[in-house]
């Protein structure tokens, strides 16, 4: 069945991916200035508050307020800081969340129709990078996201941004490794590193969906997403209360709103992983299988959004000690079972 699919589709060309990689920065960076909008109502109506209102209807103008504050705020370096590294560094995070979503299927395949000039009839496939090994490519580029933070806060001469980066790497590095435990029983279950193929693995239905199977490394993964991307109760890595602002202590600017474009991108990754390797994934031949996807991604961003109303911050000593001693232990007698469970 699949085999017959991709022979039913158009050659995908050069062109193709190259529109495919434009639609995929303009739309999800579009897509991170209205999360910003849509996590601040969120969390005011869960709090009794109205949040933004004053900037045009219902405040939606309050987007555009955001990104022309940015675009034209001052762009401040620190005198004493390695001036290089510091302008690289935001980035840094924000090209490699966006490189990440190169390899996950973001919006259906499409044909450009043929009145228009010069693109007319291209074929614009649904990933811009099928992969073979597309989890791993973007589990990877998620972690090389790590340099971001770490090379800001080191480049700066602020004792508070090298505690912000040291955190960072401490966060990072520890809970990568739970994200690819917990996703690599479902990968001994599915047989393959594609997200084609777990998406054809779930083609049964509600029933063949894979958190059915391996409910645990679906919790194990949703926890470490929440940490990867920063977010509430996890998000010590610029904790205000403590060390100012972390590794983003001394940025001002688009630099410091490319490190927020970076996390927004990067819920839409997890959230998008989440959807495929668990969730069932998308169906390409039906009418309303991309909308169901859509739907399931919304889902998962509203609850990063729910949890961070929800659940007070925790200490760096707790986050080190759930990692460890918690998860850690969890996703390997997770894939232990899994093991003699495929063997059997």
């Amino acid at each position: 069945m699949e085999t017959t699919l991709i022979e039913n589709l158009p050659e995908v060309t050069a062109l193709g991916v190259i529109i495919k990689a434009i639609i995929i920065l303009a739309v999800i960076s579009a897509i991170a200035g209205f999360g910003t909008y849509i996590e601040r109502k969120v969390l005011a109506f869960m709090q009794r508050r109205l949040g933004p209102m004053h900037v045009g209807p219902y405040g939606l103008l309050q987007i555009a307020a955001d990104g022309i504050k940015l675009f034209t705020k001052e762009d401040i370096i620190p005198q004493n800081a390695n001036k290089f590294i510091f302008m690289i560094a935001p980035v840094i995070t924000a090209a490699t969340a966006f490189i990440a979503l190169s390899a996950v299927p973001v919006f259906p395949d499409f044909t450009i129709p043929e009145f228009i000039p010069l693109l007319g009839g291209t074929f614009v496939p649904s990933i811009a990078s099928d992969l073979n090994i597309g989890v791993l490519f973007v589990l990877g580029m998620m972690a090389a996201g790590l340099y971001g933070p770490l090379l800001a806060g080191m480049s700066q001469a602020n004792k508070w941004g090298i505690i912000g980066s040291a955190r960072t790497a401490i966060q990072f590095l520890s809970y990568e490794v739970v994200t690819g435990l917990s996703i690599l029983a479902p990968i001994m279950l599915v047989g393959s590193l594609s997200f084609v193929d777990f998406n054809e693995a779930q083609a049964g239905g509600i029933g063949s969906w894979l958190i059915w199977q391996q409910p645990v490394a679906f919790v194990l993964f949703l926890i470490a997403g929440f940490a990867e991307t920063n977010r509430t109760p996890f998000d010590l890595l610029e904790h205000e209360a403590e060390v100012v602002s972390g590794y983003a202590t001394e940025y001002s600017g688009m630099r410091w709103g490319m490190f927020f474009i970076g996390e927004y991108a990067n819920m839409i990754t997890v959230a998008i992983i989440a959807s495929i390797v668990f969730l069932g994934g998308f169906d390409a031949a039906g009418a309303f299988g991309w909308l169901f996807i859509i739907l399931k991604i919304a889902f998962f961003f509203f609850l990063m959004l729910w949890v961070r109303a929800s659940w007070p911050h925790i200490r760096p000593d707790q986050l080190m000690w759930l990692c460890w001693k918690v998860l850690m232990p969890i996703a390997v007698i997770n894939i232990l079972i899994t093991a003699i469970v495929v063997m059997v």
